[in-house]
């Protein structure tokens, strides 16, 4: 095996091995289970800087096992994979940390940390994946890996979102899986390609091509929360605030949304669903969940189900990015993966934070938090600007781009959706920001003997600190050679078929 398969290997054992290890360890092994936790995470880290050097020197990293014939288990890193590989290795060590601080006292660590790093594992493994059959294997492995973490407190309220997000999740996997299956059939194993490998087939196989792509994207679109397929979304906001921030920002519906890029870019190619007519209803489809999802946010009290409706309209960016024809809305589509995890991590970070330290669940309830927890709601003041696309967060950036792109492609509507988009983030985070900030209240006053203590656990302070800090960064740092924007750029360029992009 050469160093470049080993590596990938070693990538993803750096999961599943203390996943493994935590599986069997006792309650009672706080320490050693700690441990191994930060250990694999910050392993991981050291991996994944060798493989994003590696792939920016034009390396080729692939790790190839035939299991039956014409049906290989393919790992394979382009840059579109580093990207999501090393923004799930970053998340997964600072939500590590905070997980960690969270669930100091809670029953069942060990069962929730091992699922935890299966997740991360699967993950990876989809990321990493070099061709449809190795996406689907580690796409159905990630929704077994959440199950438990959706149901970890065992409240029967908690027991029937996970069935939801099992009937959901489930559905959407025979879709994909039919859909692949009868791809396959027409033009043998699916390997990720730049520019997709379909174009041939179109003349003689058009109507089944469209077909099979709707079939693909509603089978993706469960976990990437397109309506009308994100019902499962807000029920699973009952599972603790380190899954809520796992599912939003790092895993479930990142999958989702990494996978339609990779349909549309590396399995049928830009030029193919140009010719194909298919990214115009999928644009229609993403702004009408980017709306849709707005609108509802604005009705929820709970603090973490207006999140969650707010992540069912800003991971649709994504989409709408990568549906739109360009390399310019392709910049602002696949930097959105990134900036929207920073991001919406953030938030949910504080909305965990809120509750651990005021026991405030609820918008209305949040009145005079910044006194209380200042830093915690500086954080979470940053994630929501980032949001709404304030500049210069790093929201702004990917909405840009994608308006910039759409005005490019002569796509001229989509600019009023992004317009509408923010004025309604702006209208459900501002109230927010109002109370946290302006609003006398009880959660405002600290007695004498708590007033110089800090606000919360620093393993429950630093990690929003930091996700916030890094969103704000990839704004300012835009420009800058080692941005997640740069990154982008050379994604866009590979797939594109481009020597370099400069927009």
């Amino acid at each position: 095996m050469t160093f470049e398969g080993s590596l990938l290997i070693w990538i993803l054992l750096s999961s599943l091995v203390p996943a493994v290890w935590i599986l069997f360890l006792k309650e009672g092994r706080h320490r050693l289970r700690t441990f191994v936790n930060l250990a694999g995470a910050s392993v991981k880290l050291v991996l994944v800087s060798l493989l994003v050097h590696g792939v920016l020197s034009e390396q080729r990293f692939e790790y190839r096992v035939q299991l039956l014939p014409n049906l290989d288990l393919v790992l394979e890193a382009d840059a579109l994979a580093v990207l999501f590989v090393s923004l799930s290795a970053v998340l997964w060590l600072i939500t590590t940390v905070y997980a960690i601080g969270y669930l100091e006292s809670s029953p069942h660590r060990s069962r929730f940390f091992a699922f935890f790093s299966l997740c991360v594992f699967s993950t990876v493994g989809l990321a990493l994946a070099g061709n449809l059959f190795t996406f689907l294997v580690f796409y159905e492995l990630l929704t077994v890996s959440t199950y438990p973490l959706v149901v970890h407190r065992g409240t029967a309220k908690s027991l029937q979102a996970g069935a939801t997000y099992l009937r959901y999740t489930l559905t959407g996997g025979m879709l994909l899986l039919l859909g692949v299956a009868w791809l396959r059939t027409l033009a043998g194993p699916i390997e990720f390609t730049h520019g997709g490998m379909l174009m041939p087939l179109v003349e003689q196989h058009r109507g089944a091509l469209i077909t099979i792509f709707w079939l693909l994207i509603a089978g993706l679109g469960v976990k990437a929360a397109l309506v009308p397929l994100h019902g499962w979304l807000p029920r699973a906001m009952v599972a603790p605030a380190p899954v809520s921030a796992l599912l939003h920002a790092v895993a479930v519906v990142k999958a989702g949304a990494f996978g339609i890029v990779r349909v549309i870019y590396d399995v049928y190619g830009p030029e193919t669903v140009k010719t194909l007519g298919i990214g115009v209803p999928l644009a229609l489809l993403a702004s009408v969940t980017i709306i849709y999802g707005s609108v509802r946010a604005l009705f929820q009290d709970d603090l973490k189900k207006r999140l969650a409706f707010s992540t069912v309209s800003q991971v649709s960016y994504v989409v709408l990015g990568a549906a739109i024809y360009g390399p310019v809305a392709t910049i602002g589509g696949v930097v959105h993966l990134v900036h929207q995890g920073l991001m919406k991590i953030t938030l949910f970070f504080c909305a965990g934070n809120y509750a651990e330290g005021l026991h405030v669940h609820r918008i209305s309830e949040l009145d005079g938090a910044g006194k209380r927890m200042p830093l915690t709601s500086a954080a979470f003041t940053l994630g929501a600007f980032g949001m709404i696309g304030v500049p210069p967060m790093a929201g702004f950036v990917s909405k840009w781009y994608i308006g910039s792109g759409a005005l490019a492609a002569g796509w001229y509507w989509v600019v009023g959706v992004l317009i509408g988009s923010s004025v309604l983030n702006a209208a459900y985070f501002l109230p927010i920001l109002r109370r946290v900030w302006f609003a006398p209240g009880a959660t405002g006053h600290r007695d004498e003997e708590s007033r110089s203590a800090p606000e919360i656990h620093w393993m429950l302070l630093a990690p929003p600190l930091i996700t916030a800090a890094l969103a704000l960064g990839a704004g300012l740092l835009a420009g800058a050679p080692f941005s997640p924007l740069a990154w982008c750029r050379l994604i866009a360029a590979r797939e594109y078929g481009l020597s370099q992009f400069e927009p």
